[in-house]
Formats: C-alpha cells, structure tokens, sequence
C-alpha cells in the first residue's frame, strides 16, 4: 500500500524523486541489480529492462534507468522497446506455427508461378531475370541462405539523395535510394524493398552460402500473410501472442507521436540522415531515418522484456511450461545449418545448446538468451554503441545474463508471469445525474480488478505491480496514481457508483485486471494490455466505450464535442453511424477542430475516423 507520507506529497504536488531501480525487489538477487546499473553507467545508456525466468518461471523483473531522454520518467518492467532483430525469432516461431499447422512446407519455393507469392498482388509484377529467384524455399530464408548477400556492394557512388555512399547491400540502409530507383513513393514499403533485391538478382545459389539477410525476413513475413490471409501482426498476434497472453507487443512506428503506450524514448549517437519521408528534413536515424513501418518481421517490433520470457518459454523444449510448439518443430527450429553450425531458424545456436538473438538499430540494443540449463531471459535497452567501445559494450551486454545467475544466492518460488491473460470487458460508464457514474465491466480472469478514473486528455498513470492501493467511490478521494489517475475501486466488483464530479469536463474510466495469490508471491500483477477505456461526462449524459488503448487517441469527446486530437495528421474524415449501420453524420476535419453531438437522438453510434478513405479509428459513443 502507498505509505500516507508518500501519498500526502504526491496529493501536496511535491516532486517525488523515484529509484532508479523498479520492480518487484529479488532479495537474493541484488547483485543482478548492481550488474545492470553497472551496465547503464559504465556506457551511458539512458534506461533497461532486464526479466529472467529459472525452470519457466519469471523470478526477476526489474528495470532502471529513465524511459524518457529527460531523466523525468523511471523506467519500468511496463515499459516498452523495440526489438530490431529480436523481432527474427518471433518471426521463425510463427512459420513454424503454420509448417506445424499443416499450412506449409518448409521446402515449398517463394517465388515464381508455383511460388507461394506467386498471387501476391504486388510481387507478382516484379519483373526478375535471375531464375534462380524461383529456387528460394522457406527454409532457405529462415536459414539466410536464400542467396542475397548484403556484404556485397550494390550502391552506387554516393548512394543519391543521400552525399555518401552505403556500404553493402541492404535496402532498409538506403530507403530513399531504393523510392527513386524504383520510382516508387516515400516512405517506401516493404515489398518494394524486396521487389529491389529481386530485380537485382541473387549473389549465390540458394542454400549454399550463409548471409545474414533482413529482406530474407519480411519476404518470410510476406509468405505469413498470404498464407494466413491476415496482416502479418494481426496472425502474429493471434496465433502466437494471445495465446500466450502476451498483449504488450506491437509493430513499432517511426516518429515520438506515434509511439506505443508506455513506449521508451531512444537515444541515438547524435547521427543524422535524410528522412525516410522524402521530405528533405534531417533527422536522427532513430527517428525517420530508419523506415522502422517497413521492418516489421524482420525488426519492427517493440515489447516489454516479461512479454519476450513469456515467449521464450513457450517454445524452449523444456518440461517446466507447456511450449506452443511440438518438441519436434522446437528441434527443427533450433537445428543448426550445414552452412552455419552457429545459426538455425531465426536463432543463433551453438554446440552447447545455448539458443540467443540480438537486436541492434540506432537507439536500440536487444537480446534474449534460452540455455541449455533452463534459464532464459531478455535484456532492451534504448541505447546502442558503435564507437570503440562497442565490443566491450556487447561483451557485457552477452555476460549480463550468466553473472546474474552465478551472482544470485537465493531463487524466490513466486512467478511473475502469473497474471491474468485477460483483461475486464464491455466496460461501460453512465451518468446518474448529481455528478454521479455507474460504472459497470465483465471481470476478467484475475483475482481481482482496479478501476482508475482521469480527467480526459490528462495521460493515464499506470498501477505498479507489487503495490496495494486504496480506493474510494468518491473521485479524488483514493490514491493518486499520478496526473490525477486516482483509484476510485479495488477488489471483485463489477459495477460501481462513482461520485464527486464537478464541471463540464469529461473524464476516462480504465480498469486493470490484477493477481495476488500463492503463485505470485502474494505480489500484485497488474494486466495494463488489451483493456477499452471509456470516457464520460458526467454532466452533459455523452459517454465513449470500447477505445483501443494500446496508442495515444486521435478522436477525442470534449463535453458534446467530437474532436481530433493533436496528435492527428492533416485532413481527415469523421463519420457517425447509428446502431444500422447508416451514416447519419459527415465532416471533413484537421486537427484541433470539433464536431457537434448535440441533437441527436439518444442511442449508441460509432465514429470513425477515415484518412485517404481508410479507417484509422474508431470508437462507440453512448448519447443518453
């Protein structure tokens, strides 16, 4: 529970200088703490997560530093990062699914008329002379032995637009080059960087040579989606993800506004390009240089360190967690190549049956780690080096895991992946007249649920595992989370009386599944993913339901005022639909601009937000 000093300075507005160090303290392990703090000082990165699991539990769940390039906001295990090329392995594990699952083969070809691109919309336009091409299986690509070489120079001197010439081979390096080259839009995307590589041909036979390749895996993540008929995040979601209850994972975007929820801020080496938006702007290579949107199966990904160990687990051979993988798939998958004993499906391997990846991009340094003696664990940073002390910096960054656990003198018995794989449902808030809200929600699989309750357009703050909070029914009256968060409910209820509201503004009702029990340690597990947020005004009788949370809204209710965000882009569209589906309201609008629900009539619509025809957003808004 937060202590009444602590709360009488957050209520007072007494800056509260938190640890450095967050998450749930592991006695025996401190000098795990002291191994990644070192880290952080010893190569100045600004923040970490590290989660380490012993016989598939996770024991240890911490994080330092700052999330922010401030140095305001602690980092947290709920935080976010990307993964770069740790985003590979979760790649391999759905081929896998699918090969498993009977939906293809490891030995069917890519491309050409019998390919599995061969329908492919875009693809299948690529006019290539390298019949080769059409020899490339999935395990060839799986393997980085599809027959592309990045090692070898293709670019021309300077590599136009950009004054310098890119070394290698790899599109993702030269996206602008790439746009003009094909004359194609900016920023470029994904099948184009690969229709590239086709026009210009292979650099070996297939299957012989051993050449890491990042185009090899968004062709894989091209395969999962017209195999599967779903975007390759949505299947990867699906059918890896939900299962498992990991909701903390996305598809990360390129610029600081489109950030995840709870996403860290990265911290480049002051290095500049040419934005990727073919605008003629510098910007850090962090932010716009790289295409991070075009990257996705290969390393477009952003999760928490925990959600990598929940997936680590599931598919590590052992006895200690069900995998989601038959253990014969599992040996496929981690079985070395002839043309690379150290390097599998996605994974680099070697004789002591240690599995691992890393991950790096400017601002981002990543890796997990599955040993043979049942450990695993994943350590994201939001810094990287490539100065003279870049091998040092990777040496630590490799050791970390193997001194925590010789550094640890006791193991706890609790597991901090035991918390709930779903979150409460059909939330809903109605006002009751007198400043007063009904609040109502199906619970979901936790032991119990917290229900915070902001002013709209102030950012949510999030509980902290490992702590009790106090509630009251009365707004303002239970603990304040921060940026007047404050919990107004903590326990099995699913339908609550909220009072004490005051004014015209609207405010955002969420609630977060918890556990505590024998499992966790008696620690409480806060489930922040896969949750709908409502916002209400308790004064004007207008409520909004069933909001994806994950990122920072664009459609926002200001009293009876349907306004776009100014985290939105240029002109957009909203459209109102009643509960038949009939459009009974259509405005063109920008950002900062409104539209008017007063006068309509009492029932249920949905607004969508629509940019260039599609649907961006959209949101269920209750008028009573």
């Amino acid at each position: 529970m937060i202590t009444a000093r602590l709360l009488s300075l957050l209520l007072s507005g007494v800056p509260v200088v938190l640890s450095a160090q967050t998450g749930i303290p592991v006695s025996g392990m401190t000098a795990c703490d002291a191994q990644v703090q070192a880290l952080l000082n010893t190569y100045g990165i600004p923040g970490a997560q590290f989660a380490l699991a012993r016989n598939g539990k996770l024991v240890y769940d911490r994080a330092f530093g700052h999330a922010d390039l401030q140095g305001q906001v602690p980092t947290r295990p709920d935080h976010l990062f990307r993964l770069a090329s740790v985003s590979k392995p979760i790649t391999a594990v759905a081929i896998m699914e699918l090969v498993e699952n009977g939906e293809l083969a490891l030995s069917d070809e890519v491309f050409g008329s019998g390919g599995l691109l061969a329908d492919h919309p875009y693809l299948q336009e690529v006019a290539y002379t390298d019949m080769r091409l059409e020899d490339i299986t999935v395990e060839h690509l799986l393997r980085h032995t599809g027959g592309w070489d990045r090692g070898i120079n293709c670019f021309p001197t300077p590599t136009a637009p950009y004054t310098w010439t890119t070394p290698g081979c790899d599109p993702i390096s030269a996206p602008l080059h790439v746009a003009a080259t094909l004359g194609e839009s900016n920023p470029i995307a994904k099948e184009a960087l690969v229709r590239f590589l086709m026009e210009g041909g292979l650099d070996h036979t297939p299957g012989t040579v051993y050449a890491y390749s990042n185009i090899g895996y968004l062709v894989l993540g091209l395969v999962i989606e017209q195999v599967s008929g779903m975007s390759y995040e949505d299947y990867v979601k699906s059918a890896v993800f939900e299962p498992l209850g990991i909701c903390d994972a996305h598809l990360g975007r390129n610029l600081p506004a489109d950030r995840s929820e709870r996403e860290v801020e990265y911290e480049g080496e002051g290095y500049t390009t040419l934005s990727c938006y073919g605008t003629g702007q510098v910007v850090p290579w962090e932010y716009g240089g790289w295409n991070l949107e075009a990257m996705d199966a290969h390393g477009g990904w952003v999760a928490s360190a925990r959600e990598l160990v929940k997936l680590l687990v599931a598919v590590d051979g052992f006895t200690t967690k069900p995998d989601i993988l038959s253990s014969a798939s599992v040996a496929t998958m981690t079985a070395p190549s002839a043309t690379n004993t150290n390097y599998a499906f996605g994974w680099s391997v070697n004789s002591a049956n240690n599995w691992w990846h890393t991950g790096a991009l400017d601002g981002t340094a990543s890796m997990i780690v599955r040993s043979s003696n049942g450990y695993t664990w994943a350590l994201l940073l939001n810094k990287r080096l490539t100065n003279a002390q870049a091998n040092a910096f990777w040496g630590a960054v490799d050791a970390l895991g193997w001194n925590c656990i010789a550094g640890a003198t006791s193991w706890p018995t609790h597991d901090l992946m035991a918390m709930p794989l779903n979150n409460a449902t059909d939330l809903s808030a109605t006002p009751t007249g007198g400043g007063a809200v009904q609040v109502q929600c199906t619970a979901g699989d936790g032991d119990g649920r917290l229900v915070v309750v902001r002013p709209a357009g102030s950012p949510l703050t999030f509980p902290v595992d490992g702590v009790d909070y106090q509630a009251n029914t009365t707004y303002g009256l239970g603990d304040d989370l921060g940026n007047g968060t404050y919990v107004v409910s903590s326990g099995t209820a699913t339908s609550i009386t909220v009072d004490g509201f005051t004014g015209p503004g609207s405010h955002v009702v969420s609630v977060f599944e918890y556990t505590k029990n024998a499992a966790t340690g008696q620690h409480t597990l806060y489930m922040r993913c896969g949750r709908s947020d409502v916002e209400v005004n308790a004064s004007s009788g207008v409520g909004v339901a069933d909001r994806d949370a994950a990122r920072a809204a664009r459609l926002q209710l200001r009293g009876t005022l349907l306004e776009l965000g100014p985290t939105a882009g240029g002109n957009m569209t909203v459209e109102l639909l009643d509960g038949a589906g009939r459009v009974v309201l259509e405005r063109n609008i920008t950002a900062g601009q409104g539209v008017a629900l007063g006068g309509l009539a009492t029932g249920v619509y949905t607004a969508r937000l629509l940019e260039a025809g599609s649907v961006v957003e959209a949101l269920r808004v209750v008028i009573l």
